[in-house]
């Protein structure tokens, strides 16, 4: 797998952690647990090589994914990651984290912003439980600043409010999975309850302890924390978790009284040491029991309806709206909401280190004179886009073969002009390759002048494959298909805006012929990728792009963007009631995007060869295949020279409509087709 993955880091209420999409990371369980390993640095107890905090509440990780459960947006799977141990534990749910996910998702266009404020419905894949998450949205983006304020966090920040729906019973299928509220333990009275978390909650003086002590007291008090880990061993076993030594659950919680009849008193282990706060989840497993009768932790009865309950820790305290149905012992919670903050600290490439993966025990399959270090695949565009996650695919597959890590750089800026001429004048021993496409090879080199040369200054390697591009429109710009579009522009010219990945790429260019060929106007915005282009038009900034299926074809599917119509000759299998332009009578509009692998001018034909057969082999994998299709491309292997006839076509081909659609500015002097 590539050892360079997008990663956003975020303080979600009071832990901190980096946040994923499940794409970024790889497809095996094993692999993304030895990838998280690496992120959080957790091979040591401070943490150093990652960006863990040395402590349970730093190394937590959030990996998010548009939902599979039905009336569900968002799939979140918590994981917590070990501290001075390699572990990973998706058994546990972290509250605090949640709060961090519905901003992400927003952010990264999974979910579509609202005005105001945003409700999303996360369910979280460790519990199986739903949550209702709303964050402030003004003007259709998220805001992280505002005024609430909560303990354990310096500062005010937007609110995040957090609804859990069915939480209760959500691991082990019961509230109280003993089937009792109270169960004795080496005399010691305690409740087991599965509510958000499952936990094992003590009465603090039943262990001879206040229960308000701060937690550097209580990590220091050897015996204390010995008798806890020997109740929460006995804990496991009646809750039907089995043995629970190598995992974070149940959690133990110490209570005590609190200052109201409305609060209670909690110290949150995690499980081995006391939360400096405590944890979200926690919290309402606490206060439910504090709100039902019959528990440790219980008050004086309570009517049915809600009740605002505090939950005091040791940086301050926790509120949460319980609501309850039934009276007595028949009392239930219904749901529990509370508010927490988050803020994104920072958003980039994590680097991976290579010690963390399990490494191959037979020997490089290729000859040791290439590769001899790290091969780097250079992409054009911004990680999260169409090209930069086939380059990724191509690029977890290709390190076995070569026998060489497989890392991949994103150079993103001037429509592709800079990746390209980084890798036109890279050393040509085939350590630095390029994820080139039309855009880079054939478009852009065509619209102006460059300081590159699409054909003499690359080594052709070999296609990759390709996707047709779509107009798609957002789904509530006020138009269903082709005609009404056109309609709307002749009435009022320019008042339609179009997203672009960048002039001289394939969305601009099909943009600017569909304007030439039906003699309409747009009003265009360019971006540095197609990323945010999508973005732009799901965000209804711009009502109108032309991306590759691959890049919408996940829009499509949840119904975000409106597929208008196909810019290619004939109708998509998997969209077949999308007529293409021309049957929209609109011709001239064939705008097909293609992807291959370069390597730089003057690189050997037996290295050359050599990468060609391993991406062959790379391309002919199913799974590969499988994995392109389900975003709406198609696999194309072939040979070096099948790359070249490609780039000098298209190439030829691109001169020739900037020439006669006057695309290209006057002072641009266009390069002669070799």
């Amino acid at each position: 797998m590539s050892r360079t993955i997008p990663c956003v880091l975020m303080r979600a209420g009071t832990s901190r952690g980096p946040f994923f999409l499940r794409e970024w990371l790889p497809e095996s369980d094993e692999e993304r647990d030895q990838a998280l390993i690496g992120a959080i640095g957790a091979s040591d107890p401070l943490q150093l090589d990652g960006v863990g905090g040395g402590s349970t509440l730093n190394s937590k990780v959030a990996i998010v994914s548009r939902s599979k459960e039905p009336g569900c947006d968002l799939d979140y799977l918590f994981a917590q990651v070990g501290v001075g141990h390699r572990s990973v534990d998706t058994r546990p749910n972290c509250g605090n984290m949640l709060s961090g996910v519905a901003p992400f998702a927003i952010e990264q266009g999974l979910v579509e912003a609202q005005d105001g404020v945003t409700q999303v419905r996360v369910f979280n894949v460790n519990t199986r439980s739903r949550i209702d998450v709303t964050v402030r949205t003004p003007g259709k983006r998220v805001t992280y600043e505002g005024d609430a304020r909560i303990d354990g966090v310096a500062g005010t920040a937007a609110p995040v409010l957090l609804n859990f729906l069915d939480a209760w019973g959500a691991v082990t299928g019961k509230v109280f999975p003993t089937g009792r509220r109270i169960d004795t333990i080496d005399g010691i009275e305690v409740t087991c309850i599965d509510a958000a978390m499952p936990l094992m909650i003590v009465r603090a003086r039943d262990l001879g302890v206040a229960g308000g002590e701060k937690p550097a007291a209580l990590d220091s008090n050897g015996a204390l924390l010995e008798r806890l880990e020997k109740l929460r061993l006995q804990a496991g076993l009646l809750m039907g978790l089995g043995d629970v030594s190598g995992s974070v659950i149940p959690k133990p919680v110490l209570v005590s009284a609190g200052d109201s009849p409305d609060s209670i008193t909690s110290r949150y282990f995690t499980p081995r040491r006391c939360h400096a706060s405590h944890a979200v989840t926690g919290a309402i497993g606490v206060l439910s029991a504090f709100a039902l009768p019959g528990t440790v932790a219980s008050a004086a009865a309570r009517e049915p309806g809600r009740h605002n309950l505090v939950l005091l820790h040791p940086a301050g305290q926790i509120d949460v709206e319980v609501e309850l149905e039934g009276r007595a012992d028949d009392a239930t919670v219904k749901a529990a909401a509370l508010v927490r903050t988050a803020r994104k600290i920072m958003q980039g490439e994590m680097q991976l280190p290579d010690y963390v993966f399990t490494r191959p025990e037979a020997a490089p399959r290729q000859p040791a004179t290439f590769p001899r270090k790290p091969v780097t695949i250079i992409v054009p565009t911004r990680a999260g886009g169409g090209n930069d996650t086939m380059a990724r695919i191509i690029a977890s597959e290709l390190k076995p073969l070569l026998g060489q890590e497989v890392v991949v750089d994103n150079r993103a800026g001037a429509n592709g002009a800079i990746a390209s001429e980084y890798v036109a004048r890279a050393e040509p021993d085939g350590h630095t390759l390029m994820f080139g496409y039309v855009g880079t090879h054939a478009m852009n080199p065509a619209l102006q002048k460059l300081g590159y040369h699409p054909v003499k200054d690359f080594e052709p390697i070999g296609l990759i494959g390709s996707s047709p591009t779509l107009m798609v429109a957002n789904r509530d710009a006020g138009f269903d298909d082709v005609r009404s579009l056109l309609k709307h522009l002749r009435s009022a010219p320019g008042g339609i805006r179009y997203a672009s990945a960048g002039d001289g790429t394939p969305p601009h260019f099909a943009a600017e012929l569909f304007q030439l060929s039906t003699d309409t106007k747009m009003e265009g915005r360019t971006f540095e990728g197609a990323a945010p282009a999508i973005l732009d038009t799901l965000d209804g900034r711009s009502q109108v792009m032309f991306p590759s299926l691959f890049t919408a074809h996940p829009f499509i599917l949840d119904g975000r963007l409106r597929a208008l119509a196909v810019a290619a000759p004939a109708r998509l299998d998997g969209l077949a009631a999308v007529p293409t332009l021309s049957e929209s009578g609109i011709d001239g509009v064939d705008v097909s995007q293609w992807y291959g692998l370069f390597a730089p001018a003057g690189t050997s034909p037996a290295v050359i060869a050599q990468i060609n057969r391993a991406l062959n082999e790379v391309l002919a994998n199913p799974q590969v295949i499988a994995r392109f299709e389900r975003q709406g491309a198609r696999v194309e292997a072939g040979t070096p020279n099948a790359l070249r006839e490609r780039v000098r076509h298209d190439f030829g081909r691109w001169q020739d409509v900037v020439a006669k659609g006057g695309l290209a500015p006057q002072d641009t002097r266009l390069l002669a087709a070799d």
